[in-house]
């Protein structure tokens, strides 16, 4: 645990970097020139009386400063959900690995339990970190010092409890940013509506174009916030639901291949 929070941090923090990079490359190269050359057209096709074309464009949805902020606070959550998604598919892996040999019919007593937790011992630094083998090095230890069987079967929930509560709050931030997104896009929408008022006199007199722009970006901030968090949204679920899988099937393997094998000495 010590050894990995400095690496996520790093990757988050670079994550967040990388994310700010990119989109901003893409507003400043692609999507602002193009929409400011869409509305250019526009403007000079009103200008000439005629009925302006490419209202509802992408590059225009999705030009404003709240839009560049929403996508790259998606790429960061996408990124950080990735990282954990891959781990969590390691986790899942090690599931099909057998790492306690214990043939068929063979009982382990607590004097023997020391001898299975060596191949644990024997896995790469970062693979003992993982939840199954802390599983099983707990249930193992808990069997060497209790010799009760339903200690073990408690040692393994509370281990597995406690994994589901701290992957649960690991994934705090990208909740927050899934509650930030819909937050700027609202932002948006207050900014575009006040630069619409601000602007109310000049409709008076009959030029809506200003009003026009300015509600435009209030509706586009807040529709494109709310699908960007649509999508985060079905991605944290996704993530959760394996992450749940994992503990569960966590548990289904130390049943099945340490705990049934177990036998306490009768006196």
């Amino acid at each position: 645990m010590k050894l990995r929070l400095p690496s996520e941090f790093l990757y988050q923090l670079f994550a967040l970097l990388i994310a700010v990079i990119v989109v901003h490359a893409a507003y400043v190269g692609v999507i602002r020139p193009s929409a400011d050359a869409q509305l250019a057209t526009q403007a000079a096709q009103q200008a000439a009386g005629e009925d302006p074309t490419g209202n509802r464009s992408i590059a225009i949805v999705i030009k404003d400063f709240e839009q560049e902020a929403c996508f790259i606070l998606m790429l960061w959550a996408l990124a950080i959900m990735g990282f954990k998604a891959s781990r969590t598919r390691a986790e899942t892996l090690m599931l099909n690995q057998e790492l306690v040999a214990i043939a068929e019919g063979t009982s382990i007593l607590p004097r023997d339990a020391r001898e299975q937790s060596r191949s644990l011992e024997a896995l790469p630094i970062e693979e003992q970190d993982y939840l199954l083998p802390r599983a099983l090095s707990s249930a193992l230890s808990r069997f060497t010092t209790t010799g009760s069987i339903p200690a073990v079967s408690d040692a393994v929930r509370e281990q597995c409890d406690i994994e589901a509560d701290r992957l649960d709050s690991e994934l705090s931030m990208v909740r927050y940013i899934s509650w930030a997104i819909p937050s700027i896009g609202f932002i948006g929408t207050v900014r575009g509506i006040g630069d619409a008022l601000g602007q109310a006199y000049k409709a008076v007199e009959g030029d809506i174009s200003g009003v026009t722009v300015s509600l435009g970006v209030a509706f586009n901030s807040t529709f494109v916030a709310l699908v960007l968090s649509i999508l985060i949204m079905f991605a944290l679920h996704q993530l959760q639901l394996s992450q749940e899988r994992l503990v569960l099937s966590t548990q289904r393997y130390i049943d099945r291949n340490l705990i049934r094998h177990l036998s306490v000495p009768r006196n």
